[in-house]
């Protein structure tokens, strides 16, 4: 256990901000799913603007680099161009 008051403040937070990041990226997985899994292109342009929305709320609050987000947007919309 930790001694100092400092030590102990600093493990509180960061198990909050511990869970708070995985709800994030919870959210982030199952927006890049739902574009993944349709099949329709009109439903895969919806589910990919609201993906893009959460990729780059997470790239700047720094959930995950900028060019991870890029990275992603760019071969989701790849994969939605290619649906009939």
């Amino acid at each position: 256990m930790p001694s100092h008051k400092s030590c102990v403040k600093r493990i509180k937070t960061s198990a909050r901000e511990r869970a708070r990041n995985r709800g994030y990226r919870s959210q982030l997985r199952d927006a890049v799913k739902a574009v993944r899994t349709q099949t329709k292109k009109t439903e895969a342009l919806k589910a990919l603007q609201e993906a893009v929305v959460v990729l780059d709320k997470a790239a700047s609050s720094g959930l995950i680099h900028k060019n991870n987000a890029a990275r992603n947007k760019s071969r989701l919309s790849k994969l939605v161009a290619k649906l009939a």
